[in-house]
């Protein structure tokens, strides 16, 4: 059975306990999701935290993560279900001696025969389920038009089968890396949720939660950093995962306190682009 969630405060400390750090306003949100049965429009900067934040409640409430990982191109058949064809016509030439072509029909259009994708998954699943539909900003506004269907109603309408109606309503993170204007109507149906970089005391909370064996001083030093480098012009921004990152090679290199040297040598970790790591280079006073 899934866990539920008491107050935003245990929302809170349940994240805590496996590791995602929430704010009171990330905690709300999830806390009023479960309650009223509403899916969660998550928006903000990639590499923020986002589609842990799904993994996330999931592991905190034993649910079963389904992940429907969006791209350019993304239709029905890949997201909701589609049929067996190469089954269907082995089963076809092996009943083509049947007198009667409803049976073989009806025999052929059944659960034996459908392949199910995430959002059916999801919707027929018998026991508690965390729906990720990742980077929704990147399908097309048909597949986007799908999609507010089944959340609207948390059924599917499948033509041989009949309407599949969800046993329990899952719980539903869309991400969105804001490459795109999501439409109205589906902003509508969700609860909006707008996660950013954290603060640098936050960050500084969740490099000493995710690499244990760092010092205080030196997590205080990468996150002052990383925020002066976060303020730049840049191509990109260093995600926190690239922040984890450079926190990591740090304490493998053995460096306790970040010198223009040891930047030098690792603000490729932290950027990904040539631009931006002449542009930080600078900043931190490091002689290219």
């Amino acid at each position: 059975m899934e866990k539920r969630f008491e107050s935003v405060q245990s929302v809170r400390d349940g994240l805590k306990s496996v590791n995602y750090l929430a704010d009171d306003g990330i905690a709300g949100v999830v806390f009023l999701a479960q309650r009223l049965g509403k899916p969660i429009l998550v928006e903000g900067p990639a590499g923020t935290g986002k589609t842990q934040l799904a993994k996330s409640v999931a592991d905190l409430t034993g649910a079963r993560l389904i992940r429907l990982q969006c791209y350019e191109g993304l239709d029905e058949s890949k997201a909701l279900y589609e049929w067996n064809y190469k089954k269907q016509l082995l089963r076809i030439q092996a009943d083509k001696n049947s007198d009667s072509w409803t049976e073989v029909h009806d025999d052929i259009f059944s659960n034996e025969f459908l392949l199910t994708r995430p959002l059916l998954e999801a919707i027929s699943a018998a026991d508690p389920v965390v729906l990720l539909i990742d980077e929704v900003d990147r399908v097309e506004v048909e597949t986007e038009a799908l999609l507010l269907e089944i959340l609207s109603e948390y059924q599917v309408s499948i033509p041989e089968l009949g309407t599949i109606t969800a046993k329990q309503i899952p719980m539903v993170f869309l991400t969105s890396n804001n490459t795109r204007e999501l439409s109205e109507a589906l902003k509508r149906r969700c609860l909006y949720l707008h996660v950013d970089y954290p603060d640098m005391e936050r960050e500084k909370e969740i490099v000493l939660t995710k690499v244990p064996d760092i010092s205080d001083n030196l997590a205080d030093q990468i996150a002052r950093i990383v925020r002066s480098i976060r303020q730049l012009d840049l191509k990109k921004a260093p995600s926190v995962s690239e922040t984890l990152d450079w926190a990591r090679t740090l304490l493998l290199l053995g460096v306790e306190h970040i010198d223009a040297k040891e930047a030098k040598e690792t603000l490729n970790i932290l950027l990904k682009y040539q631009t931006d790591i002449a542009k930080a280079a600078k900043e931190l006073s490091v002689d290219k």
